[in-house]
């Protein structure tokens, strides 16, 4: 009986998420409901919640760290959501901040202020305010701030992208981030043809400024680029254009595409239910291990 009931439980739980999935499929929205349905990664843990880096009201985060004693101070990770620089908040990411603690990593997640509140560049300054936070208080949780790896998706891989290759927005901090993640993000992006990209950046006089295309180089710390094949709202051609211009710049770049995934299914492809369908998270754990390896000497 017990094991029809765990049966029937799991049937029932992969329903409701398929429903979700559907709703998902054409946008990055809110992931509440996902969250809360989803089977929890014990060995990350929520261990601070609601803490301010700043004093506007969505200047706000969330701190995952993996269970058990500190040992080596670990790696630090800031995941930026995405959601068309409009829509999110950090409570729908937990699972992913849950997934990458139980990989061992400290994982910062911030929310950020939104458009129609804010334009371009408002929430690459908090993408950097947050970013300044994790480095001075990581270890209050046995994190490592001088090992950082900035990671987004879709629209929060753009914020997550410009405060790894522009020097406008870290300054000295930028010395801390030993790495860059980007699932399925929009690097190349103008001029300014859809509504959401319009609305946070239409008000910018040359658009070129805005684009991570236009700043990465040579000095920027390695990166991983991940994207489904089947991704139709972020084009894969977003990717491979920053890979080119990081590799002419000497910079260490790892691509990594998986077929039959999606714009949202990569990110889903972090919970546990989902890992089957691509190994995102091993590929993302594999890198930042090997990045927070990288000595202050070896950084141009």
């Amino acid at each position: 009986m017990t094991r029809s009931r765990n049966g029937m439980r799991r049937r029932g739980i992969g329903l409701a998420i398929g429903a979700l999935l559907g709703a998902l499929a054409t946008a990055c929205s809110p992931l509440g409901a996902f969250d809360r349905l989803v089977p929890k990664d014990r060995n990350g843990t929520l261990v601070a919640q609601g803490l301010a880096y700043g004093s506007a009201p969505r200047q706000q985060l969330d701190v995952y760290a993996p269970r058990g004693g500190c040992g080596q101070p670990r790696p630090v990770v800031v995941f930026f959501y995405g959601g068309s620089w409009n829509s999110g908040t950090r409570a729908g990411y937990a699972f992913v901040g849950r997934a990458l603690a139980a990989q061992g990593f400290v994982t910062v997640i911030p929310d950020y202020r939104l458009v129609p509140d804010v334009h371009y560049p408002a929430f690459v300054e908090d993408g950097a305010a947050a970013v300044r936070w994790a480095s001075a208080n990581a270890g209050t949780y046995c994190g490592d701030g001088r090992s950082v790896v900035v990671m987004g998706h879709s629209a929060g891989a753009y914020i997550a992208a410009m405060l790894a290759v522009d020097p406008r927005w870290l300054g000295e901090t930028r010395s801390v981030v030993r790495g860059f993640v980007g699932l399925a993000g929009p690097y190349d992006f103008a001029p300014f043809d859809v509504d959401a990209s319009r609305a946070a950046f239409g008000q910018v006089a040359d658009p070129a400024e805005t684009q991570p295309v236009t700043w990465a180089g040579t000095g920027d710390p390695p990166a991983l680029l991940l994207y489904g094949t089947e991704d139709s709202v972020v084009r894969p051609r977003n990717s491979e254009a920053l890979a080119a211009r990081l590799r002419a710049g000497g910079v260490t770049v790892a691509q990594r595409a998986y077929p039959k995934l999606g714009h949202v299914g990569i990110l889903l492809a972090l919970a546990r239910p989902f890992r089957g369908r691509g190994p995102v998270l091993a590929d993302v754990a594999g890198f930042i291990r090997s990045t927070a390896k990288v000595k202050d000497a070896d950084r141009r």
